[in-house]
């Protein structure tokens, strides 16, 4: 096997190009990508937030950052499918590692994931965000709307996360209507799909329930969601148990009667057109999950995220050039 390095996460001498680590070995970055506190230069940053301290009933998803990055190692260096290419032959990506938080001082958290957030956006790039539980959205849709302002919000998910909060508790169910009562989200332009569960309040946001998507084509479920979110700048974040236990049993909180990881990630692929600002994929519980059947899904949900990425800069890229 011709292999001139290996632990690409801390031997790549350049931002862009594939790995050439074995998929069993080497240092488990996200997808092999350097691992680097330095943005200059980088299109994209993969960050990682291990909390789990708002959660309603299993704990374990301040674990998730690891499994994934352990579960991308699964995409070899290959031209990564259904993007029929190098997603990093000219889109620039690191691994900036882990949000440090203090775990005997929750109040402290939401702070300082906004914080260091918000340094990494000044920097240009677009942030892809491994959680953590879906509290750790909240932050993150602030530091993005202080960049972009208000944002339309595309949200995988089984529950509807609106439940009512005080603004200060720290609860994964809330951030939804956190963000609507603060004018962060614009729910007349945000959607939410494989809804399972009942909430007391949608504020005007298009909802997709599961068993909807069982008779939708997914030509269908992704008209609903240009239909809200086209021209805006987007927000898209993606709870694992938006699908089925059967596709993701490694989470804290599942729902029967979900889409197929291969329904979903369809739909995502076709979200290119999106004008897709910043990223997440959270509630990713390995203790409950089966040969990495999760972390598999949710590495591919922040792989699919890349490759759109990817291949908007190779767009733009041919466009200057025509």
């Amino acid at each position: 096997m011709p292999s001139k390095s290996i632990d690409h996460a801390f031997t790549a001498g350049s931002l862009t190009g594939a790995a050439e680590d074995p998929t069993y070995a080497g240092a488990l970055s996200f997808m092999r990508r350097k691992y680097s506190k330095k943005l200059a230069g980088a299109d994209a940053v993969i960050w990682g937030i291990p909390f789990d301290g708002a959660v309603s009933n299993r704990p374990g998803a301040r674990f998730g950052p690891q499994a994934i990055r352990r579960a991308s190692a699964i995409f070899d260096n290959d031209p990564q499918y259904p993007f029929h290419r190098d997603l990093f032959a000219q889109l620039a990506v690191i691994d900036y590692g882990d949000c440090l938080l203090d775990y005997g001082n929750h109040q402290k958290t939401p702070a300082t994931i906004e914080r260091e957030a918000a340094r990494i956006l000044r920097s240009g790039a677009t942030l892809v965000t491994l959680g953590g539980d879906h509290f750790v959205t909240w932050p993150l849709l602030k530091a993005h709307a202080a960049i972009h302002g208000p944002l339309a919000l595309v949200h995988f998910d089984a529950h509807q996360d609106t439940w009512f909060d005080d603004g200060k508790r720290i609860d994964h169910g809330s951030f939804v209507a956190r963000a609507v009562r603060d004018g962060i989200i614009e729910p007349e332009w945000s959607i939410q799909v494989g809804i399972r569960t009942h909430a007391p309040e949608n504020f005007g946001i298009r909802i997709l329930h599961g068993h909807e998507l069982e008779e939708m084509r997914v030509a269908d479920i992704v008209y609903a969601i240009r239909e809200r979110a086209a021209g805006r700048k987007v927000y898209v974040t993606f709870d694992i148990d938006c699908l089925d236990p059967a596709f993701a049993p490694g989470t804290g909180t599942p729902v029967a009667g979900g889409p197929s990881s291969a329904k979903i990630l369809s739909v995502l692929r076709a979200l290119g057109d999106l004008d897709i600002v910043g990223a997440d994929v959270v509630e990713v519980a390995p203790a409950y999950d089966h040969a990495d059947i999760t972390a598999i899904a949710g590495a591919s949900v922040a792989m699919y995220y890349l490759g759109l990425l990817a291949e908007r800069k190779a767009k733009k890229a041919a466009s200057a050039e025509s």
